[in-house]
């Protein structure tokens, strides 16, 4: 069973940085690209960033272009967000899902999504 499991969120003031987790399990890691997404109260769900299977090649989402980066742990099955200088509005539940491919929306699971909080 393909499974992602999100661990990293929390609160935090405008200005700090967290670092988001996804842990995969169940499928070959590198068979899939990952994507982090977010949902916040009353919007509809959008990408933030993704980083692809073949050649590692990241993409995000302008607002948070220098803000955040992605990176991936093959040894630990991981996908890590790591978002610095962290504002109001990028308050969300942040998912991770695995994907045939960035930007496919070809997913294969998501994980349960952690909540994520900046406080001005």
């Amino acid at each position: 069973e393909v499974q992602l499991v999100e661990s990293g969120g929390g609160l935090v003031q405008a200005g700090g940085s967290l670092r988001l987790s996804c842990a995969a399990s169940g499928f070959t890691f590198n068979d899939y690209a990952i994507g982090w997404f977010r949902q916040a109260p009353g919007k509809e769900r959008e990408g933030v960033s993704c980083i692809s299977s073949n050649n590692g090649i990241t993409y995000f989402k302008d607002s948070v272009k220098g803000r955040f980066t992605i990176s991936s742990d093959s040894a630990k099955n991981t996908v890590y967000l790591q978002m610095n200088n962290l504002k109001p509005e990028d308050t969300a539940v942040y998912y991770c899902a695995a994907d045939y491919e960035c930007g496919s929306a070809l997913f294969v699971s998501w994980g349960q999504g952690t909540q994520v909080t900046v406080s001005s």
